[in-house]
């Protein structure tokens, strides 16, 4: 429903039906933003308009211009968008960068899903998602849909889905970024693509290192905090080849190498991942579309933690961990012609399984050893799932679309195991029965246009999401807090709606936009905090914690001022209660960590090619809690980002990028010591522009 379209220049669009397997030539789309073409609101291509899902999308032009660095950043620009901590991944591992939608419980563990061109990219083993291993010179628009999307997309979509659509590959081109800031940040990425005939295929690469800044607060800095250096390598490839007039072929692969450090010795994240994926996309002239996606991936995560002493003057190894996990997955949609009866109907079907297996495997370090001691914890296992989906878009009258769709989804948890081992040798070695459950996900959608400029939307849905690997599995550490698995945790259930209206002007270049919703979420995994610690000293525990309510409302207004000036102005409430918790009465009514009530973006941009480009944006975020007790409060804050470029000559450009422009200092974590956010980060640099 919402469609951001801060720049007065035309925003490329598929014109024709897209899929991870060949995105198509491209049509621009018209000002007043009614050529938008998305796919994620019903897994296939239609106008954004018509869709009866709410749906946000950023296009090209935005990830071009915007003054962030990271797509993480890009990503919470939208106020209904926000990644568990407040830390870009520029400092924070993907531990901590789960991503959630409307205020939807956050936790390290992405509550929504991350599709590349239909691919799912949330990590197998713990839902988290590699930020820096999606390079933005390859994306043609991000699109957002953050409502209970498991009716089309089963486990993992419990709070929305985002999608990440590749640029399609039209001809021969070549962009280039070379960027240097200050803490020592340097970027370089590079895209080309070329056709040969029916051939077309595009690579792409991406370097960037920073030294990071100081993220402990410096009322608590030790002699142990230093500065958060990080770097990271990706390359990607493509190709798509035309076998015939119906039947499109494509492949793709990449790599992605990530180092992190949390700014003292022992805390340590690296990432190394390989992934691959084929695809075909068969269109016949009276049966519909078939689309069959084949991907998976290997990967290796590696997280060291230290026993800090109270003034942080010291600090030991306290933990080695190393996560090798792999997945392998399918998927086959098909999309079927326009029947006529009462009206029009137009269906999707489609079914898909995956595989992910995972073990976490850790060298402890007690710091008083004895023959008893803990020293070794393995655990892990497989998890299997799949389902089947049927959507009907039903069109009664033109004003009027239904929609209504119907998942079942299966997931067995297999092979669970930890092993846990002592210093004297000895091994205590527990197996994990293994289980199965199932899930109906339905979700029924209204859009109605009694008048061309207005439009109204409504849907009602049940969403789930089964417990990850490493919610199971996998303990782990923030600050002094250690956090224990859990092999029991069960599957999140949500129930929800939202309703809203859309008012477009042409004459006077104006979209206001509202949209309420109500969400309640049923046994959600929760880090609880334990009345006594466990024995191995944790200090909280993952649970299904009992019941949240989620309510709020979005709303934005864009206004193209004139052929050079846009402005946006976006805001989400979000009322994010406990409202049951068997044990712990005295959670009921305390506010969802990590979620603030309030959050908002104010965006002014000015285009002129003779000129100069330039953004001034403003992102703020209310206050909010650190514990589920919500005893540890962090206060709001806002930020002014700004980003101006400049065409040189040929293809070549300056630009030039400040995020939070006047050093505004705030807390990120109070996970037993405080974390700064950001501070000034500014950069510079040329780039090169096929357009």
């Amino acid at each position: 429903m919402v469609l951001l379209s801060l720049l007065a220049t035309p925003i490329p669009v598929a014109a024709t039906e897209t899929s991870s397997a060949a995105p198509l030539p491209v049509a621009q789309e018209t000002e007043s933003g009614a050529g938008q073409t998305v796919v994620t609101g019903s897994r296939r291509p239609r106008p954004a308009r018509d869709v009866p899902a709410t749906t946000t999308v950023i296009p090209r032009t935005e990830i071009d211009r915007s003054p962030t660095l990271t797509q993480d950043t890009l990503v919470r620009t939208l106020p209904s968008a926000a990644t568990f901590r407040r830390t870009p991944s520029l400092v924070s591992d993907p531990t901590a960068q789960g991503l959630n939608l409307r205020g939807l419980s956050p936790s390290g563990v992405a509550r929504s899903l991350v599709l590349l061109d239909g691919i799912p990219v949330n990590d197998p083993f713990g839902g988290w998602i590699f930020w820096r291993s999606l390079p933005r010179l390859g994306l043609e628009r991000i699109e957002v849909v953050p409502s209970g999307g498991s009716a089309l997309y089963g486990s993992g979509a419990l709070g929305g889905v985002v999608q990440l659509v590749s640029r399609p590959i039209t001809g021969r081109q070549v962009d280039a970024d070379a960027t240097y800031g200050n803490a020592n940040t340097g970027l370089v990425a590079a895209r080309a693509a070329d056709n040969w005939g029916p051939v077309r295929a595009s690579l792409e690469a991406e370097l960037l290192n920073s030294d990071g800044y100081p993220i402990v607060s410096p009322a608590q800095r030790g002699a142990i905090d230093s500065d958060t250096p990080s770097d990271h390598a990706v390359i990607n490839g493509r190709i798509e080849a035309d076998a015939s007039d119906a039947l499109t072929l494509s492949a793709r692969a990449g790599l992605f190498r990530e180092n992190q450090n949390g700014g003292t010795r022992f805390t340590t994240a690296r990432v190394e991942l390989a992934h691959f994926g084929a695809g075909a996309k068969l269109r016949t002239e009276h049966g519909g579309t078939f689309t069959l996606d084949l991907y998976g991936r290997a990967q290796r995560f590696e997280q060291d933690r230290a026993r800090v002493a109270a003034d942080r003057s010291t600090e030991a190894l306290t933990a080695s961990q190393t996560v090798p996990a792999n997945d392998q997955g399918a998927s086959l949609v098909w999309s079927g012609p326009t029947w006529t009866g009462q009206g029009t109907h137009v269906f999707t079907a489609g079914l898909d399984a995956r595989r992910m297996a995972g073990t976490s495997e850790e060298q402890l370090f007690p710091p008083s050893p004895s023959d008893t001691a803990t020293v070794g914890r393995s655990a892990g296992g497989t998890q299997l799932s799949g389902g089947v989906f049927l959507e009907d878009l039903y069109t009664p009258i033109p004003a009027l679309e239904l929609s209504a769709a119907l998942r079942m989804d299966v997931w067995r948890n297999t092979d669970g195991e930890q092993r846990v081992s002592r210093a004297n040798g000895s091994a205590d070695t527990t197996a994990f029965e293994d289980r199965t459950e199932q899930q109906l996900s339905p979700r029924l959608g209204l859009r109605l246009r009694p008048v061309e400029w207005l439009t109204l939307r409504a849907s009602a849905y049940r969403a789930f999401r089964a417990p990850t690997l490493n919610e199971l599995y996998r303990p782990f550490q923030v600050g002094t807090i250690l956090t224990a698995a859990n092999a029991n945790l069960g599957a999140e259930r949500l129930w929800g709606g939202e309703a809203g209206v859309e008012a477009e002007s042409t004459s006077l270049g104006l979209t206001t936009r509202v949209t309420g919703f109500w969400n309640v979420l049923d046994d959600p995994i929760t880090n609880v905090t334990l009345t006594t610690p466990l024995p191995d000293g944790s200090a909280r525990q993952r649970e299904n914690l009992g019941q949240a309510r989620v309510r709020g409302v979005e709303a934005s207004v864009d206004w193209k001022l004139s052929r050079r000036w846009t402005a946006l102005l976006a805001y989400t409430f979000v009322d994010p209660i406990v409202t049951r918790s068997p044990g712990q009465p005295e959670l009921v009514g305390k506010q969802l960590a990590q979620d603030p009530r309030h959050r908002g973006t104010a965006i002014v941009a000015f285009h002129d090619p003779d000129i100069v480009t330039a953004t001034v944006q403003v992102r703020m975020t209310g206050s909010q809690f650190e514990d589920d007790l919500n005893e540890r409060p962090m206060g709001g804050f806002a930020v002014v980002d700004v980003s101006a470029s400049r065409h040189l000559f040929w293809k070549l450009h300056v630009f030039g990028a400040v995020e939070n422009l006047f050093d505004r200092e705030y807390l990120a974590g109070r996970a037993g010591v405080d974390t700064l956010g950001p501070p000034l980060l500014a950069r510079v640099g040329l780039r090169l522009r096929d357009l």
